[in-house]
């Protein structure tokens, strides 16, 4: 009976126990090596002209997922409640006629009264060529503030131009036609108030 089988029978029984140790200590290096690489900051690539509007979407809802607040477009601005924008407009408009010297501006509310306008500002013209030039600034004024009318008429005469700013509607007229068609007394509901009180 010869002793050099059961020598390598052992030595085949170790050999598989090392490389069993061994085995952990090579994957603990291995999870080592990616966390260094994922230190390495990696180059950023160039990127073409579609690719940065792209890059620039995919910030934007990156910073709303992350609530940062974005900046704010005109299409959000248009997107708010109608009552901010009617307010908004109502001042743009106000702001415009007294821009170029408008006589007797009033604003009504006529948001009970009717669906077609939240308000109406009514003023006077001292000439045609002055009401056409208040109408202009309205609606000049408006596109520069993202706000797009609707509608304009009456500015080829001058007598009487309205201009219709989508919940607002700014009538510039000249005085002895303001005095005729008399809209504060059709649309004042403050005059009808006093009147049956």
């Amino acid at each position: 009976m010869k002793t050099p089988p059961k020598t390598k029978a052992v030595s085949k029984a170790k050999a598989p126990a090392k490389s069993k140790a061994k085995a952990p200590a090579k994957t603990a290096t291995r999870a080592k090596a990616p966390a260094k690489a994922a230190a390495k900051p990696k180059p950023k690539p160039k990127l073409g002209p579609k690719s940065k509007a792209v890059a620039k979407t995919a910030s934007k809802s990156a910073s709303k997922a992350k609530g940062a607040p974005a900046p704010k477009s005109k299409a959000a601005a248009k997107s708010a409640s109608p009552v901010d924008a009617s307010v908004a407009l109502t001042a743009l408009a106000v702001a415009a006629l007294e821009d170029l010297k408008a006589v007797d501006i009033k604003v009504l509310n006529v948001r009970d009264l009717t669906t077609i306008a939240d308000a109406m500002v009514i003023c006077t013209g001292t000439s045609n060529r002055h009401v056409k030039s208040l109408a202009e600034n309205v609606v000049d004024m408006a596109r520069q503030r993202g706000f797009r009318p609707l509608g304009i008429e009456g500015l080829g005469e001058g007598e009487w131009v309205l201009v219709d700013l989508n919940g607002v509607l700014v009538h510039v007229m000249q005085a002895q036609t303001r005095l005729f068609y008399q809209l504060e007394k059709l649309w004042d509901m403050s005059q009808l108030d006093s009147r049956v009180a």
